[in-house]
């Protein structure tokens, strides 16, 4: 198992109260499986993804859990070991790239020096390779872009650049955090595409965040899905659109958009509000948006468990078939 994540609590220590961002969360990612995490914004997707790297900023930390990457558990390592493993077994593209680029540098120079730093290639040989990775990405004319600056680049091509940057290292597992937000239909289709692409080239896990259920559909191998920072599902991509299980998961697939005979079925809200992490409801999060909450419901939270055909839950009223 390349990724193995075990009750893993993440908050934020406010002046307010303690804010439980990622609360008592496990899975398991294997290699060359893309798994996608869904779920409203808010709900600690991006938290998730920051604890595994260790990339939660103060008044946030890591409470308690494991995080094991090929064996090691990540949560306890090092500083000076975990630098080594986040740029180079694991690579991470971040929410905004016009955010994250040093708009200092053209983007040819901070390829290379991933390339120098993690693959101990000579100043030619990796701007060489910082060319062939921008082609490799879809960026036309690799050779002039690779001599731009960020804030010369579309949203698209910065996210490629992004992208680029993440596997020059050829890491094991990449990391891709909402990498089609802010970015049209088509282009958001092509970067799923380049990422389709990319773990089959490479053989690389992909752990892909992303708020919208739909999108990630026809890429991912699995599907987790998070809410109030607890996860309430995890399925095949294919058996969680035929048969959702739990009461959220059903009413997150009734909000996307389909079409039925060439015309767009109607959508179904959500009712109520996502509850705020500092002051959490009793039991399972999600009961007082719930139609099939009871006592049961308010008293503790339900556990994560097995259900057939490789899935799990958490909910009390999971129906088997």
């Amino acid at each position: 198992m390349l990724l193995q994540v075990r009750n893993l609590c993440s908050s934020f220590f406010l002046d307010e109260g303690e804010l439980k961002a990622v609360d008592d969360v496990s899975f398991d990612i294997e290699g060359g499986e893309t798994v996608a995490l869904v779920g409203e914004s808010g709900c600690g997707k991006t938290i998730v993804a920051n604890s595994i790297i260790r990339l939660i900023v103060p008044p946030g930390r890591v409470k308690s859990g494991e995080v094991r990457f090929m064996g090691r558990d990540l949560v306890r390592m090092q500083p000076e070991d975990l630098r080594l493993v986040r740029g180079r077994d694991i690579g991470m593209v971040f929410q905004d790239p016009g955010a994250t680029l040093n708009p200092v540098y053209t983007i040819g120079s901070q390829i290379s020096e991933v390339l120098r730093l993690h693959r101990d290639l000579g100043p030619q040989q990796a701007w060489q390779e910082a060319v062939r990775l921008l082609g490799e990405m879809g960026i036309p004319e690799p050779e002039k872009r690779a001599k731009s600056y960020p804030f010369e680049l579309s949203g698209g091509m910065q996210q490629r650049a992004m992208i680029a940057i993440a596997v020059a290292p050829r890491p094991s597992l990449l990391i891709a955090d909402e990498p089609t937000t802010a970015l049209d239909l088509t282009v958001q289709a092509e970067i799923l595409d380049l990422l389709r692409y990319l773990k089959d080239q490479y053989h690389m896990a992909t752990l892909l965040i992303s708020h919208d259920i739909g999108l990630v559909a026809e890429v991912a191998d699995r599907i987790m899905v998070m809410y109030a920072g607890r996860l309430i599902e995890i399925a095949h991509s294919r058996d969680l659109f035929s048969d959702p299980r739990h009461p959220y998961t059903k009413a997150l697939l009734g909000a996307v958009p389909t079409l039925t005979e060439g015309a767009l079925s109607p959508l179904e809200g959500i009712p109520g509000q996502v509850p705020d992490l500092l002051d959490l409801p009793s039991g399972c999060g999600f009961h007082p948006r719930c139609p099939l909450a009871d006592e049961q419901c308010t008293a503790e939270p339900p556990p994560m468990r097995d259900i057939p055909y490789a899935r799990r839950a958490a909910c009390y009223k999971l129906k088997h078939p």
